[in-house]
């Protein structure tokens, strides 16, 4: 049994630094296609994944419920006003990460979610 449970452990620790490596080159690689992304280094781009995860973890479930009147008359699309607060809230705590306005920060956060969905269903394993 321990055994099982040390394997189950070393996957999930396997998975976690694969998603953490894939959300960073994507940062990274965003950075150029957007005109409004500025990321300094590659371990710039890994401190802002790290961040985005934790607010994404601590901060978006309450601005989600705070704004659950708001999401529901806009069917939903205020999620991604959301999403770029976060963006935005990341960019004030990383100084070589700079996103430029409210709405290069909605592009990227949709850009970042839809890479991020797609590279995880073919590189992250289910198990």
């Amino acid at each position: 049994m321990p055994f099982f449970i040390v394997f189950i452990f070393n996957i999930f620790r396997m998975n976690f630094i694969i998603k953490l490596f894939i959300s960073s080159i994507v940062v990274f690689s965003l950075s150029f296609f957007l005109p409004g992304v500025h990321v300094t280094s590659i371990v710039a781009a890994l401190w802002v994944a790290i961040v985005l995860g934790l607010l994404n973890t601590f901060l978006k479930p309450v601005l989600v419920f705070l704004t659950i009147p708001v999401t529901l008359f806009t069917l939903g699309l205020f999620l991604l006003v959301i999403n770029a607060m976060i963006v935005l809230i990341c960019d004030y705590f990383i100084p070589e990460f700079q996103v430029d306005g409210f709405f290069t920060a909605l592009m990227f956060s949709v850009l970042l979610s839809l890479s991020q969905s797609i590279l995880n269903k073919i590189f992250v394993s289910e198990k």
